[in-house]
Parts: C-alpha cells; structure tokens; sequence
C-alpha cells in the first residue's frame, strides 16, 4: 500500500517517469512507464530487476541488437478485425517493418545459445513470443522498403501501371511537341517545362498568349501572370491516365483486402508479439536510464532491511551532473534492532533529502527499477510505504497544516505493520512546540511498538532522548562544520545531531544581546545539551578522520608488503633460473674439457716421439684451458650469484 495518494509527487517519481520516457523508442513502451507500479511481489521484482539488469549487459556488450522500427500497430490490428475492412499501405509498411524488428529480436535470443544463458530472463520473455515468416513474406511481396506497393503485388496491378506509364510518355511527347512550337513562336518561354494540375499535365502560359494554345485552362498562379493550359491534343490521353490511376488505386484496394482477410485469423498471435516488443521497449528505456544514473542491481532480499551504501538521490545526482558537482552519497541501515532512525541537524542540512532519498529508492526497486548505490549493498520488500512531507493545506476540505499532519498520522496509527517503512518530515512541526514535540513521541512510541521500519526528521530534543533510550529506534545527525558554519550533508548513525541555532543565528548577524536573551530564555540544561550535542558531532568527525587516516596507512602498508612479496617471488625465480644455467654451463664445460683432453692424448700417441707435434699440441691444451677460466670469469662477473664450479685438475701428458 502506497499512502497518500499523491505519493509519487511527494518523491517527485513523477520525474522518474518522465526521464524514462525519454528513453522509449516508441509509444509501445511509455504506455508500460505509465502503467509501471509498485509491487511487494518478491518474485515479480526480482525478475523485472534481472531483466533490466541483462539488458544493461547488453547495452554495454552487444553491437548487434535491434533498436529501429519500434512501430506501434495495435491501433489498426484491433481496427481490422472487422470483416472487409484493410489495412492502409503506411500501416502495412509499418508492420512489415516492426514484424522484422521482432523477428530479429527473438533471433538474437534463440540462435545463441551463449546469449540465452547471458540473459536467462530476456530468452523467457523471447521464447513464448508468435513470429511468422510467412506474413512478413506475404507482406514483402505486395510492399517495398520504401513503403510503396510494388507493381508486381499482382498482375491486373502490373498491368495498370505498365499502360499508365506508356500513356504518361505519349502524353510527354505530345506536351514537348506543342511546347516547343509555342517556344518557337514566342508564346512561352525558352525555360518552361510542362508541369502537373490537379493531376493533369499541363503547359505554363503568358495570360497575353493564352488564346494561342487551343486547350483547357486549369489553373493560374498566385500572381495571375501565368496560366496553366491542357492542350486539346492530350485531353483524351488525360482523362485515360484518371481513370487508369482509379484502377490502380481499387487494385489496391483490393490486394490489401486480400491480405487482411489472410492476416486476420493471426490477428491474437500478432498482438502477443508486439506485447513482447512494448516490454523490450520498456526494458531498454529501463537500462538506459540505469547507465545514466550509474545505477545498478542490487542485492534484492525478501526480508526487512535498509543496509544501503553510498547511495545517491537520482534527480539530485542528474542536477548537480550539470553543473560539473557531485552528490554526497548517503550510508543508512535499518534492521531489526534499530528500525526507526530519527535524524536532526540543522536546517537546510540535508535531512528531507536524505528521506526523499530513501522513499525514492525504495518505491524505483520496487517498481522494478536499478538503482545508484554501491553493489554490496542489501534492499529489502516493504508491503507499505507511508509519507508525510511538505504542506497539505487544503481550503477544500478546511485543513490547516497541522491537521493535514494529524490525517496522515491516524492513517499511519491505524494501517502501519512491521512490514510498513514511515517516512515523516519535520514530526510534529505546525503546532505549539511542547504539545507538538508530545503527540510526535507518543506516536513515534506508537509506531515501534508495531515494529515499524521509518526515517523521521525532527528539531524535538524529546524525540532524540526517546530514539537513544528505547530499542528499535536509533539517533542520526546531519553533519555540520562549525568552523565553516556550513553543513557537509553527511549522514552520521548513532548520535543525535544540533540544531546549531545559535550558531546560524550569529552567522546571520543577529545582535548579540538577543541571542544571549534567547539563551536565558531556553535555560542553561538546554544550551548545555545542544552544546554536548555539537561536541559529539565534532568529536565524532575527528575520529571519523582519523579512522580514514589508519585505513589510508594500513592500504599503503598493505600495497608495500604486496609488492614486496612480489619482487621477492620474481627474486626468487630469477635466482633459480640463473643457478639452472650456471649448471648446464658447467656440465657443458667439464664436457668439452674432457673432450679436449682425450683428443690432446690422442694426438700426442699418434705423434708418437716428435717433440714438434707434442709441443703444439701442449700449446692448443694451454690455450683452451686459458679460454675457458677467461669465460668463467666473465660470467661470475655477469651473474654475481652463481654457485662456483669445481674444475678437474688437467694434467698435462709427459
């Protein structure tokens, strides 16, 4: 249940509508915004939320989907139900146009296989969905791209349209003929070309000259300086061409007849399928919006909470958009212990939009929309959502602006279970403060004995001492900068907030002598309660501050020893591959020296006693083995970090 009436304009939804639309291609899908409501159908949500949430994937991912001749044709399905009656040849090329776009659509869901798990919910809606070939093939033969009925939709059309074009050349002949005697002989133009009056083809003449062609007059210009004139010479071939354009046009006719007949019996299947094309219009228009805001799926559950992170106001967020501004996201928990939040703070410190941002959000999931917030945040179902927010003073109906307040409140009383979110501006506001600030307490003690879930704005220091005594209802402030005197729009859970009355008042320049007589006035409890309450606030900013340094620092260190363990890792693996290297290189060593040493032996025996040979022989031995502690030498210095290679002792052969 939504209450009052007006709801939507309360939260300004109305807005919400008109964006959407924006985004339809066609009125198939701003007739399903306008029909777009609320629901508290888990199931239903969920699968509106899934849906626009593929549809997002698709916008972001896919190249391919049909977006062009959205047409609306239900106006003339329902209109040719009647026998006899036709469908008109725009209507038709209209059909055509949107049975192929729905043909495409469907296509794109079914033939892939990967795409119809991508988007589950969307080959759901595809797949029960009627689509005839054979009516568009039907519809192409008789009409073309351009929407023109072709010549061959039939061959008595064929025909007519074949003599219509050979008559319109005889008669062409015959014009340029006459029309170039009367050239010759001065009577028209050298420039003039014929042209066509109501139809018939005709010669422009100087009015002086107009007794010069024998023929019809048909027309004269605006300016009476040229007169249109049919020749007697074409007369007959004119006449041939009306009566040849009225066959054509009850050849039409009848074609188009022909095909309503054909198309009638299919006429329930075709308003099913363009039923699918208003829902993709509709979801698309959806996503679209939801790419504009940012917004996105969120984890939707079916139980009671409000565990939002930094959520945004839509129409705040698009306003501020314009003018190169950002909007202070907005944290808020409500759950079972702590289901009433009573915000304070000073004026024009954001406390009603921080409601409206709530209301807001809730009623779009709701009605199946995406929303700006974080994606580890959690939304609830609410059976109900009360309002009470602005003035609703009514000459009408003879009611102040407190008794307007006091209506909605008996309603609330009344209606309101644990499964109603109350929103109310300013509880208790329009009447004398005391006893103002008394009925507001008992109906807020009212509202959580029925275990209602509410966001509640105020100024009643009695209510900020209820919400911090009794469980269910908990304490929020509005942020605000005393050293700037101007309000941070922050939302801060747990403590109360301060008017900061007295502040605001010497900003404004108030003399002094009147706030320390209003001071008096109040009494020191309470200028001393306001002041704790402005401590807390400060207090609780300069540990918030703080929090955020140790939180920067400890994602610094994190980052460090991430990167750390990592050079370390890449240390590690270098140092084994260079080790790995170091010892093939060594094996590699050891095999060519012992290679060379049982050449160098076998030389010397084949030499047998020639001291020459021996000595070049020991020469090359001393040469290699100089080569190779040269080349280990280099590489120790390259790789610093090779293990040392043990070398056989070469003993040179006596």
């Amino acid at each position: 249940m939504i209450y009052p009436e007006n709801f939507e304009q309360k939260i300004e939804f109305f807005k919400i509508r008109q964006l959407l639309e924006q985004h339809c291609l066609s009125p198939l899908g701003k007739e399903k915004v306008e029909e777009m409501q609320f629901s508290s159908v888990f199931e239903e949500i969920d699968v509106q939320l899934s849906q626009t949430d593929e549809f997002v994937h698709i916008l972001q991912e896919e190249d391919s989907f049909p977006s062009d001749n959205f047409y609306d044709v239900r106006p003339v399905l329902h209109r040719i139900r009647v026998a006899g009656s036709w469908i008109d040849q725009n209507a038709l090329s209209e059909l055509l146009k949107s049975m192929l776009t729905i043909t495409s659509i469907v296509t794109f869901f079914k033939n892939d296989e990967e795409k119809a798990e991508r988007y589950p919910h969307l080959m759901l809606l595809a797949k029960e969905v009627f689509v005839s070939s054979e009516i568009s093939k039907k519809a192409e033969r008789i009409i073309d791209e351009f929407g023109q009925i072709r010549d061959h939709a039939s061959p008595q059309l064929s025909n007519i349209r074949r003599e219509i074009t050979s008559t319109l050349n005889s008669i062409s002949r015959s014009l340029n003929s006459i029309l170039r005697k009367a050239q010759a002989e001065g009577f028209v133009d050298k420039d003039i070309t014929p042209s066509m009056r109501d139809g018939r083809l005709v010669i422009p003449v100087n009015p002086a000259f107009k007794r010069k062609i024998k023929g019809i007059v048909h027309d004269e210009s605006a300016s009476g300086k040229t007169v249109y004139i049919e020749p007697s010479e074409v007369v007959e071939a004119n006449n041939r061409i009306r009566e040849l354009e009225s066959d054509e046009r009850r050849e039409i006719i009848r074609i188009l007849t022909e095909f309503t007949d054909y198309l009638r019996p299919f006429l329930p299947d075709l308003l099913q399928s363009y039923e699918f094309l208003a829902q993709i219009d509709f979801i698309r228009a959806k996503a679209k919006f939801a790419l504009q805001l940012n917004a996105l799926k969120p984890n939707f559950e079916n139980r009671l909470i409000i565990d939002w992170v930094q959520a945004v106001h839509p129409l705040l967020f698009l306003s501020l958009k314009k003018q190169n501004r950002k909007v202070v996201p907005l944290d808020i928990t409500l759950e079972e212990d702590s289901r009433i939040l009573v915000i304070s703070g000073p004026n024009a410190g954001g406390k009603s939009v921080c409601l409206k941002t709530v209301g807001l959000l809730q009623y779009m999931v709701q009605c199946g929309l995406l929303v700006p917030l974080r994606e580890n945040s959690q939304v609830g179902l609410f059976s109900d959502i009360f309002i009470d927010i602005g003035d609703e003073q009514s000459i009408e109906n003879d009611l102040s602006t407190y008794s307007s307040h006091l209506q909605n409140m008996k309603f609330f009383v009344k209606n309101c279970s644990k499964h109603s979110l109350l929103l109310i501006d300013e509880f208790g506001s329009g009447t004398e403060p005391q006893i103002g600030a008394a009925l507001a307490e008992s109906l807020l003690d009212r509202f959580n004995q029925k275990n209602a879930f509410g966001v509640i704005t105020t100024h009643y220091q009695n209510l900020k001492h209820f919400a911090n005594e009794n469980e269910g209802v908990i304490n929020g402030a509005m942020l605000y900068d005393r050293h700037e005197m101007q309000p941070l729009f922050q939302l801060s859970i747990g403590n109360p907030g301060s008017s900061f009355a007295v502040e605001i008042a010497r900003k404004i320049g108030l003399p002094d002598d009147v706030i320390a007589q209003a001071s008096e006035i109040v009494g020191s409890d309470y200028i001393n309660m306001d002041k704790y309450l402005q401590d807390i606030s400060r207090d609780r900013r300069y540990w918030e501050r703080k929090r955020e340094e140790v939180r920067r620092e400890r994602n610094r260190l994190n980052e460090i020893s991430e990167k750390y363990e990592s050079e370390m890792e890449e240390i590690n693996r270098k140092k084994k591959e260079i080790l790995a290297e170091a010892k093939q290189q060594a094996e590699r060593l050891i095999a060519e020296s012992n290679a060379k040493i049982e050449s160098t032996i076998r030389q010397i025996k084949e030499a047998q006693a020639d001291k020459e040979k021996t000595k070049q022989v020991r020469q090359s031995l001393s040469e290699f083995r100089e080569n190779i502690v040269a080349s280990s030498d280099t590489h120790q210095e390259v790789n610093p970090i090779r293990k040392k290679v043990k070398q056989k002792p070469v003993t040179q052969p006596q």
